[in-house]
């Protein structure tokens, strides 16, 4: 009965003292690890998080970009940083699609981490150069069926969420395109601008100064409903795809293990970030949306997505290297 009793009261004690701790987190610098290259959507978002995390806690949030082998390089040493809070990783679509990608992940998707708060949700828009003859969805179904293999689909990378977006159109639309990969955004857009590559489907954000400088033409958005940034462009499902829908979306993760108190210390103060005044108007500069999602609710639709990627991955006959 006494070491039942002395068990309850260090536990007590235990749930005070990191209660107390989170409290104070954090008394240092915390770094955020962004495993892709800065510039990006995903690297901008980070930043602006962050920024306004730093104001919160009066600490410095430092950005680290990690890039490397489809962001598995940066994501791996999240996964091995201290257990503290002081080490956290943000990433999206991709983190959902590397387990179907790598046969011999040197961490744990599901296992190594844990989700501390979904962040912004982005619409994709399918683009082509504004000199290409095709001019809606179902001319470009139409032209990869009277020649399949010969069109190509662009995007930042293996196992990034555009790669998977191409994918799971490919897919719906039942043509047969080709994948090409690049090194970042930035090459992929340059050329599809030039015609060098067919189309690809970047975020609404990313592709909105080249459309209104007139140099891309969208044919379809890639959610459920038009993009209030594009409203006379049709959903790719208006256009002709029939239940087509997928948007990227970016997250917080920190190691498995970090105490629950800090995680959801963290999670709480992102929560506010995410929605602040200043954060949604540089949201809105990239066409992204504040994800409204607890904790437990972000969990489990990473694991949907993990879930979702799988069964593409299978159908798509991509095979894990």
């Amino acid at each position: 009965m006494k070491r039942a009793i002395v068990a309850v009261v260090f536990a007590a004690a235990m749930s005070m003292a990191m209660g107390a701790f989170a409290q104070s987190y954090p008394t240092k610098p915390v770094r955020i690890v962004i495993p892709i290259s800065a510039g990006s959507g995903l690297d901008i978002v980070g930043r602006w998080v962050g920024q306004k995390l730093s104001e919160t806690w009066s600490q410095p949030v430092v950005v680290d970009n990690r890039p490397g082998a489809g962001g598995v390089i940066g994501t791996a040493m999240v996964a091995k940083s201290p257990t503290d809070g002081y080490t956290l990783l943000f990433v999206g679509n991709g983190h959902a699609v590397n387990p179907a990608l790598y046969n011999k992940l040197p961490y744990d998707t599901l296992k190594d981490f844990v989700e501390i708060a979904g962040v912004a949700s982005l619409a994709q828009v399918l683009v082509l150069s504004s000199s290409a003859g095709v001019k809606s969805v179902s001319e470009l179904i139409a032209s990869a069926k009277a020649r399949p293999g010969q069109i190509t689909f662009a995007s930042p990378g293996a196992g990034s969420g555009v790669h998977f977006t191409g994918e799971i159109f490919k897919l719906a639309a039942g043509i047969d395109v080709v994948h090409v990969a690049y090194k970042g955004g930035p090459e992929a857009m340059n050329d599809v601008m030039m015609g060098r590559v067919t189309y690809w489907i970047p975020s609404v954000g990313t592709a909105l100064p080249f459309i209104q400088g007139g140099k891309l033409r969208p044919l379809g958005v890639s959610t459920g409903k038009r993009s209030a940034w594009l409203p006379d462009v049709p959903t790719i499902a208006e256009a002709g795809v029939a239940g087509f829908e997928h948007s990227l979306w970016f997250g917080i993760w920190a190691p498995a293990r970090t105490p629950a108190a800090i995680v959801d210390k963290i999670a709480n103060d992102t929560s506010h970030a995410r929605v602040a005044a200043d954060v949604r108007e540089r949201f809105a500069t990239l066409a992204a949306e504040p994800m409204s999602m607890t904790r437990t609710e972000f969990a489990r639709f990473v694991r949907n997505e993990i879930e979702a990627v799988a069964r593409v991955a299978k159908v798509a006959g991509i095979k894990p290297q």
